[in-house]
């Protein structure tokens, strides 16, 4: 397979093909097989754009590229579009499966149970001795499981024996199952799916292939058009929806010498851009760069759980030790190996998370892995979006004033059948205003001037109309605006957007827009602080103005509005440099660096696809109350954890006084060894919060 090495760190390579080099099923097959590559880590692909990002350790660079460049239709052949993503029910298949080998085996004669026994501990000794020989010595539980699987055997106590690694196979496979998910590549859902663009050259436009396209070169877009590259508008005018990358909530003006960027859609007008960069080095790819950095770090966390059993190992192996150096009674020497702290730590932990995982997802709360839950329970500092997150990003009007004999209803009608004739946002929530309200606005009226991001001027009754911005209205008409009105027109803006109506060179009306709240944001901000979140900060590319509105009316005291990616990207890391654990909610593209920056991102449903992959946790309901709910998960998650660990240290605790006083069996120890680890593992499994209400 041809590639190209795009960038590389140590450890880690990410190798691009040409575009269509595979599919999404043979990606899957092609990450599968270097992961059975020697040193390889993990291998995710991304078939639209033909990335291929390898984690690797050691020496093993060169022959990682050379496997690399094997893998080709060839090397794997015709897949004929079999489905090969790990699910859940895979998972159920593999421990049933599991479960069900271990009850089978328990029926066959004793010399064929004793010999599959010790094939299925083979696996756990060879691991044991494997990381006794390298560095980490007797400070891993793998050790430990070892000696005691060994001393097992060496015992002939196979059913004991039996027991611990079908349990240890059963933590392995649970534990895997929860924190490896698999992700396609973020560039993937960047990808503009752009293969030709339309230039403009010696007087005559036509199209080309994206791959051709030159630094300098004109590209033009049309209304409806996504912008394929970042540049510098040298001719036209347009509307342009950046919400994608500011999170503005209105479409923005773009001119002559204006920038625009990769991603963004022409709602109304025509642009003419000059080219500064396209492909990778545009602004949604460094977006795409950013979030793939942060998400790597977030994979270098390691498992709390492990570390603690880690620690307990050598504890184990000194009592072990001692206790037979004081009796010379190798029985009771070996009741401090079967009987350990860290088997039931290292299962119990990893279910209780994949138990509330399970729970939060009835409850439409997708939490991606367990890590997740520990952030949710530990943060003081939650921030939020305000276009889309805070607010349902659709306009409506909410105020109507008439002004120089007009009524209410003859501003609405005349401004409805104006504003019929163009697609933004703003346009379609004055017309659904009147049809709500029955007003029919019949053409009336002549032809339609159109200023972009200014407004509409047409003549209706003999007199000429207009309406749009106060600028249009105001500056470039000459419309006269009185003291009254003015008075009245300082009140709304603060609160709303105005849209102005006039007619016959007199103001008739201002209309005030407003994009409403979610039903839920002010008692999610209520519940919020009850649950222990002291700061609650909202990042909006929008006007201060309108933000500080938004944000005084569900209790938000703190604002930082007019924010690029970057910004609120670099407004996080700040509140994690502060050493505060921080909760980001956000739906949008722009919104994902930030996402990813922070200790947990939240997204909705109905956000950006970007957004969604980004996130930690993903609202299926879109309901911002939900934060609540996946917040109190955790903290739960968390409280189960401990009581957990009490447990198991208590019981075992006592298990091991019985054990090395002679009081029981080393055989009984193990055997209640392992009940009280199913008791722990069936605590674990237990709900965190009480059922949801039917309604």
């Amino acid at each position: 397979m041809k590639f190209l090495i795009e960038h590389e760190l140590p450890g880690r390579l990410r190798l691009r093909c040409p575009k269509n080099s595979f599919t999404r099923e043979e990606g899957y097959v092609i990450g599968a097989l270097l992961e059975t590559q020697p040193g390889v880590t993990s291998a995710v692909t991304s078939h639209r754009t033909g990335s291929l990002l390898i984690h690797y350790t050691g020496d093993t660079r060169s022959s990682v590229l050379k496997a690399a460049g094997l893998l080709d239709k060839a090397f794997y052949g015709q897949l004929n579009g079999a489905e090969l993503t790990p699910d859940e029910a895979a998972l159920g298949g593999s421990v049933a499966s599991l479960l069900g080998g271990a009850l089978g085996r328990t029926l066959l004669p004793p010399v064929l149970r004793c010999f599959f026994t010790c094939l299925r501990a083979l696996p756990v000794l060879v691991k044991g001795v494997r990381d006794l020989w390298r560095r980490r010595g007797v400070s891993s539980v793998s050790v430990l499981d070892a000696s005691a699987v060994g001393v097992s055997l060496l015992r002939r106590d196979f059913r004991t024996a039996a027991v611990i690694t079908t349990l240890l196979a059963l933590g392995d496979l649970l534990e895997s199952w929860t924190h490896k998910k698999s992700k396609e590549s973020l560039s993937d859902s960047l990808a503009l799916n752009i293969d030709k663009v339309w230039i403009r050259k010696d007087g005559k436009e036509v199209s080309i292939p994206l791959v051709e396209l030159q630094i300098g070169d004109l590209v033009v877009v049309r209304s409806g058009g996504v912008i394929p590259v970042d540049g510098v508008v040298c001719g036209g005018e347009a509307m342009v929806n950046q919400g994608a990358l500011t999170g503005e909530s209105e479409p923005v003006c773009r001119t002559s010498n204006l920038s625009v960027y990769a991603g963004t859609v022409v709602e109304e007008g025509e642009l003419t851009i000059r080219v500064t960069a396209f492909d990778r080095e545009t602004r949604i790819h460094k977006i795409a760069e950013m979030i793939d950095e942060s998400e790597a770090l977030k994979a270098d966390v390691q498992n709390r759980a492990e570390k603690m059993a880690d620690a307990i190992v050598p504890y184990s192996f000194l009592l072990a030790a001692g206790v037979y150096l004081w009796t010379r009674d190798a029985v009771r020497a070996t009741s401090a190996l079967l009987v350990d702290y860290s088997c039931a730590i290292k299962l119990a932990t990893p279910l209780t998370l994949l138990s509330a995982m399970r729970e939060s997802a009835k409850r439409g709360i997708l939490i991606k892995g367990g890590k997740f839950l520990e952030a949710l329970a530990a943060a003081e500092t939650i921030v939020f979006d305000k276009t889309g997150t805070l607010t349902v990003s659709k306009p409506r009007v909410v105020k109507i004033f008439p002004f120089g004999g007009f009524s209410r209803e003859g501003v609405l009608r005349t401004a409805a059948c104006l504003e019929e004739h163009f697609p933004h946002s703003i346009a379609r929530a004055v017309v659904r205003q009147a049809e709500e309200e029955n007003l029919s606005h019949r053409e009336e009226h002549t032809a339609v001037e159109y200023a972009v991001a200014h407004g509409i001027a047409s003549r209706l009754g003999g007199e000429r109309v207009l309406i749009g911005s106060a600028h249009f209205v105001f500056d470039d008409e000459g419309v006269p605006c009185g003291a009254k009105h003015r008075q009245v027109i300082e009140r709304e803006s603060e609160r709303y957007s105005l849209l102005y109506l006039a007619a016959g060179g007199k103001l008739a009306g201002i209309l005030c827009i407003e994009d409403p709240l979610r039903e839920d944001a002010f008692e999610t901000m209520t519940r919020l602080h009850d649950e222990g979140i002291n700061r609650v900060v909202m990042l909006t590319g929008d006007n201060l103005r309108v933000a500080r509105n938004v944000a005084g009316k569900i209790g938000i005291g703190e604002v930082k509005a007019q924010l690029l990616p970057e910004d609120k990207t670099e407004a996080v890391k700040d509140l994690r440099r502060s050493g505060v654990k921080v909760i980001m909610v956000g739906d949008g593209i722009n919104d994902s660096p930030a996402l990813a920056a922070s200790d947990v991102g939240i997204t909705l449903r109905e956000g950006a696809d970007i957004a969604r992959e980004v996130a930690d946790v993903v609202l299926v309901n879109n309901c911002l109350y939900d934060i609540v709910h996946a917040r109190r998960l955790g903290i739960g998650a968390m409280e189960k954890i401990r009581r957990g660990y009490a447990f198991i240290v208590g019981t075992n605790s006592l298990l091991l006084a019985l054990g090395l006083s002679g009081t029981i069996t080393p055989a009984v120890s193990a055997l209640l060894h392992n009940l009280a680890t199913v008791g722990a593992s069936v605590y674990s499994l237990t709900p965190i919060l009480p059922a949801p209400e039917k309604g």
